[in-house]
């Protein structure tokens, strides 16, 4: 199973303002220097962030992003399903799209979906505090 590289960039932003103290700004520009990565990648990436209710955005001048919660309050597993556009690991866990031939009688839709929610559920066990355990170190190696 893979992520997305929106999904990963996603979680990148929240460990990002994670490191950040929790009334700081940031702007997409920080973030994008941070990790060069192009800021229109990461304005689309914060607007769904916001949208899902992870991060709050502040306009205008003096601007930018924060977390919406506390790092312990994230659930990575969370994120993760609301950044990923599908989990369509293959083509029969898509009902309108299927054409597989023997997917009535096949138990690789079983199996794979099985692994998914092991997979998910292994995510849920973490919220973004858990990946920062080093705060110190990401702090240095972004420069926040």
């Amino acid at each position: 199973m893979r992520l997305t590289m929106y999904t990963d960039f996603s979680l990148r932003v929240l460990i990002y303002l994670g490191t950040k103290e929790p009334e700081k700004l940031t702007t997409i520009q920080e973030i994008s220097d941070a990790y060069n990565i192009s800021k229109n990648h990461l304005t689309k990436v914060t607007f769904e962030l916001g949208k899902a209710g992870f991060i709050q955005t502040v306009r205008g001048r003096g601007g930018g992003i924060r977390l919406a919660d506390l790092p312990q309050q994230i659930n990575v597993g969370t994120v993760v399903r609301k950044m990923e556009d599908d989990f369509h690991l293959v083509e029969c866990f898509n009902s309108a799209t299927n054409r597989c031939p023997i997917s009535s009688i096949c138990g690789l839709r079983g199996a794979l979906g099985k692994a998914l929610n092991a997979y998910l559920s292994v995510l849920d066990e973490y919220t973004l505090e858990d990946l920062m355990f080093n705060r110190e170190g990401l702090r240095e190696i972004l420069q926040t």
